[in-house]
């Protein structure tokens, strides 16, 4: 039996939009609001969509002050990552307070971990927490690859809920099928990547974590009630119409495809981003803006 429904179905990671170098807390809650509005099962606040390795402590519990109140009860997950064991302890501490249903937490590092250090960091967590945690495998921003093996014994840890994967490399099918017999039937296993969302839940994924859900939670959720229901025509094919997103998001990443999505419809305030981090040029932003124009999104 997993932990609960949180790990189920849609999450919507929501952008932390950053204006004058500081955080736009009512962009914050807006996003969040037009998520629980959507029906999203779950809010993956301080995600890599949400910017959490650039803010401090004190922001961080500014942004999840503002989206625990504007999600009307939806269960936030909190990422927590920081480089070191202290700091990242720090912030369970403050997610719990905050009303933190769950925490995410990426093996974050700038000396390059090995599977010791981060197994040990896991456990850690662990021991300090009173909610259930998600492992966040990503191995583009961290560097660090989890291994099967550590996967498993992970997924022992009595806290740890659910894995947060990167698209299969392979048929999405045969991947999950070597994960559930190395995971214990309580681990939940949630794909990342959009792209490869509507392929993932269909072949078993329990839960999308989602970035465009984020900014078009009810587009997200069209695809992840299609494929949860095993409509796979349908989910397929509501995924397919937002390829012109997608390759986008393969070709920019999808932390400045979203934030240029979103300022586009007017959600948030341009420029969004941290410095040193930087929007799309107008090369980018062209692309975008011809994306939602063939895809019919809408704010």
């Amino acid at each position: 039996m997993k932990v609960g429904l949180m790990f189920d179905g849609l999450c919507a990671f929501p952008l932390t939009p950053i204006v004058d170098d500081r955080i736009d807390v009512k962009a914050v809650a807006l996003l969040v609001s037009r998520a629980t509005g959507a029906g999203v099962d779950s809010l993956g606040v301080l995600g890599s969509t949400g910017n959490y390795a650039y803010l401090s402590r004190d922001e961080r519990h500014a942004v999840l002050e503002s989206a625990v109140d504007a999600a009307d009860g939806v269960p936030i997950i909190a990422g927590v990552g920081a480089v070191r064991t202290r700091d990242v302890l720090a912030h369970v501490e403050d997610a719990q307070a905050a009303g933190a249903s769950g925490l995410l937490l990426a093996p974050v590092s700038y000396q390059r971990l090995n599977e010791a250090e981060v197994f040990s960091l896991y456990k850690d967590v662990s021991s300090a927490s009173s909610v259930p945690l998600v492992v966040y495998d990503n191995p583009g921003t961290t560097g660090f690859t989890f291994s099967d093996e550590l996967y498993a014994r992970l997924a022992d840890i009595p806290a740890i809920a659910s894995i947060k994967i990167p698209p299969p490399p392979e048929q999405a099918s045969a991947r999950l099928g070597e994960l559930r017999s190395l995971l214990p039937e309580r681990t939940s296993i949630g794909i990342s990547g959009d792209w490869a969302a509507a392929e993932s839940l269909l072949a078993g994924c329990d839960i999308w974590y989602s970035v465009i859900a984020g900014v078009l939670p009810g587009t997200a959720k069209v695809i992840t009630d299609h494929a949860l229901a095993g409509r796979g025509d349908l989910a397929s094919e509501a995924s397919m119409n937002l390829e012109p997103v997608w390759s986008l998001f393969r070709m920019y990443g999808s932390l400045r495809v979203t934030a240029a999505i979103a300022e586009d419809l007017g959600l948030i305030s341009s420029p969004s981003l941290p410095l040193p981090l930087r929007g799309l040029d107008t090369e980018g932003r062209s692309k975008v803006a011809d994306a939602i124009r063939r895809c019919r999104l809408e704010a």
